[in-house]
């Protein structure tokens, strides 16, 4: 498997260093996966073990910058570690991911409770992320102490990108956190409050493994505090179903949905069942309730229908008997025997 195979968008072309490989990066001979795991995980939990985190705000703005610092010889500071699944915020949690037959565990910190309101992305969709990444080593020069170095920063992106073009470690762990509310005003920069705030822990493997980039040398365990301000629902296919409704077995994944089997996913396959029909022709709602305008159905329908408008915008995508509300039915744009 080629861990770093990229799907590269036109309308998401932002390139962020924490995310995309560099072009000026250089590789260096492959190590066995899990022999550098096992040294990755070592260097990531004993810093979680002997280092606490203090959340950072300016006066008057939600900032959740976070700083790390090694609990002093008799301090009674509590470790990150000392967080792990605990009931309140910050909590330590753990995701793990199969990779190179291998169960990576990421750590993750939650800083605060996600707002009930906002939006988790799937990793089919965009985001637009603040943040800052160093990476974990042990400093020849001083002892062997552990430290980290900062590598790159963006704490005022103003792009989003896709995040399944991403390092593997932000695609697995940004979906698990919300976005939160912002305010606009005309001539000031946009305030944002309440957004999914967190610190990530990522082994190499889910990063560049042996590609060094500028400033970060290869084989680097990397350390992400990260907010989430906003999502983008994409439709890589452009097939006009949104990529996040094309998870036909709901697990999250994307990658295992193929469901005419010619070796395409569903979600950048204009063609789902192979039925010689696009999907995007399949959806198109019928002429005569539209005015002659081409207008395709929600997937799942709006919550209400608009009584300005000729057409029922409740309906989602039928089925082939034409049941537009059943949570389960084959959507027709799925069945190669309806059109």
């Amino acid at each position: 498997m080629n861990k770093f195979r990229f799907y590269f968008l036109l309308f998401f072309s932002a390139i962020i260093f924490s995310c995309n490989k560099s072009d000026s990066s250089s590789s260096v001979t492959i190590r066995d996966f899990a022999v550098q795991y096992a040294s990755d995980i070592a260097i990531i939990e004993d810093f979680l073990n002997t280092h606490y985190v203090e959340v950072v705000n300016s006066s008057g703005y939600d900032d959740q910058d976070v700083t790390f610092t090694k609990i002093p010889d008799g301090g009674t500071q509590p470790s990150m570690m000392s967080w792990l699944n605990r009931e309140e915020y910050p909590k330590l949690l753990i995701k793990e991911v199969e990779l190179d037959d291998i169960v990576y565990k990421v750590y993750y910190l939650k800083l605060r409770e996600d707002y009930s309101a906002g939006e988790a992305p799937t990793r089919v969709d965009g985001a637009k992320v603040a943040y800052k990444g160093v990476y974990l080593y042990y400093d020849e020069d001083n002892n062997n102490a552990l430290s980290t170095k900062q590598f790159d920063a963006n704490p005022y992106p103003d792009n989003m990108f896709v995040l399944n073009t991403v390092i593997r470690g932000w695609t697995e762990i940004i979906p698990l956190f919300k976005t939160g509310t912002k305010t606009v005003i005309e001539g000031q920069p946009t305030l944002y409050s309440q957004f999914g705030a967190g610190v990530m822990f990522v082994p190499s493997g889910l990063g560049y493994y042996n590609q060094a980039q500028v400033n970060l040398p290869s084989y680097s365990p990397l350390i992400f505090n990260f907010k989430l301000y906003a999502v983008t629902r994409t439709d890589q296919d452009a097939d006009g179903v949104l990529s996040m409704y094309e998870d036909i077995n709901g697990n999250g994944i994307f990658t295992d949905d193929d469901t005419d089997g010619d070796g395409i996913y569903d979600y950048l396959d204009p063609d789902d069942d192979q039925d010689g029909y696009f999907t995007k022709t399949e959806i198109k709602r019928p002429t005569s309730e539209t005015g002659g305008y081409t207008i395709y159905y929600d997937y799942n329908g709006a919550a209400e229908d608009n009584p300005n408008t000729t057409y029922d915008e409740r309906q989602g995508i039928p089925d082939c008997s034409g049941d537009f509300y059943t949570a389960t039915r084959l959507r027709k744009h799925l069945n190669k025997n309806c059109h």
